[in-house]
């Protein structure tokens, strides 16, 4: 998308400037001034003859934005890197501006990321920052502004990119001391002795056997292998940690600052647990940024850890309703 021209506050190209210019070349030619002619003449040349230059100068420029990392720690370092190419003859001015909106700073501190140079005849450039995250939270980079131009930078346009990074900050990780966990066994017989299969927590699928519940057939395993599948349930023992958050609490009191801290504790919980191959699952009551399920059912494997760990990123101080309803909407998705 293309914006105005934009003037470079330079005293040759101010409107006023200009007519006082072109008023002492009136004069010049009255009173047969070669010399102020010709320095007229070479000045409203430049001026004009750059802003044709820029008129011009955004066709054939191409920009592509990339992150390193969009999920991070805070405290973690990333890196912003913007290609830019100039795919035609005529060479250009051109400077990139990032917008960076919440705690991710680059090392002066800056707000907006600003680099410019000159790009020839089919040149590229790079432009590349460091930064680091600095809270928890979703933040975005970008998008980037183009301004492309004279060579003198006299004058520029505008080419705003629509694309932006989506930046994930993790609750910080910190220590714990050891602590028990309450352990519950509901069904009496542990380990692979217990005659009850747990139905919330699935190892697999194999072929149907006869005379199984029909509740234990996997449709969509079935669908797959075009023959009936059921569900291959682990022992009824089974080491799960279900980790709650109320918001609620938080959210009555304005309790921001333990509300980070009770973040970071429960995802330092959940590093703990999955360590230990442990069964993770998470419910909130709390509102999601950008909206989503603020429920993880519980599972062990390689993804868990992570969708936990991003729901706590995105989670605010702002309850969605009882606890309650909440479990029993996770226990529904179970």
């Amino acid at each position: 998308m293309e914006g105005q021209d934009r003037g470079v506050p330079t005293i040759f190209v101010v409107p006023l400037m200009q007519f006082f210019v072109g008023l002492l070349l009136f004069i010049a030619l009255l009173h047969g001034q070669r010399d102020l002619v010709v320095f007229s003449l070479l000045v409203l040349g430049v001026v004009f003859g750059a802003k044709l230059w820029t008129r011009i100068s955004l066709s054939g420029i191409k920009s592509h934005s990339v992150v390193d990392k969009q999920k991070v720690f805070p405290g973690e370092k990333l890196t912003l890197r913007i290609n830019a190419e100039n795919k035609k003859f005529l060479p250009v001015w051109l400077q990139v501006q990032v917008p960076v909106t919440g705690p991710i700073y680059p090392s002066s501190g800056e707000t907006t990321l600003t680099k410019e140079d000159s790009l020839w005849w089919y040149q590229r450039a790079y432009f590349e920052w460091e930064l680091t995250a600095k809270r928890r939270g979703v933040h975005q980079i970008g998008p980037p502004h183009i301004l492309v131009g004279d060579l003198f930078a006299f004058f520029s346009r505008e080419k705003k990119e629509e694309a932006f990074h989506q930046i994930i900050v993790y609750p910080r990780i910190v220590p714990l001391k050891s602590f028990p966990l309450p352990r519950r066994d509901f069904f009496g017989v542990p380990g692979a002795k217990s005659p009850v299969q747990d139905p919330i927590y699935i190892l697999g699928t194999r072929d149907y056997q006869n005379g199984q519940p029909a509740k234990y057939i996997h449709w969509k395993a079935s669908a797959r292998h075009h023959r009936l599948q059921e569900k291959v349930f682990e022992p009824t023992e089974q080491e799960k940690v279900l980790l709650v958050v109320d918001v609620g609490q938080f959210a009555n009191l304005k309790a921001q600052e333990e509300f980070e801290t009770t973040l970071e504790i429960v995802a330092s919980l959940a590093v703990r647990m999955d360590k230990r191959r442990y069964a993770l699952g998470l419910v909130t009551n709390g509102a999601l940024v950008g909206g989503g399920p603020a429920i993880v059912p519980i599972a062990r494997n390689r993804q868990q850890l992570p969708a936990i760990l991003e729901v706590l990123a995105r989670l605010q101080m702002e309850s969605k309703g009882d606890l309650i309803d909440t479990l029993r909407r996770g226990l529904e998705v179970h």
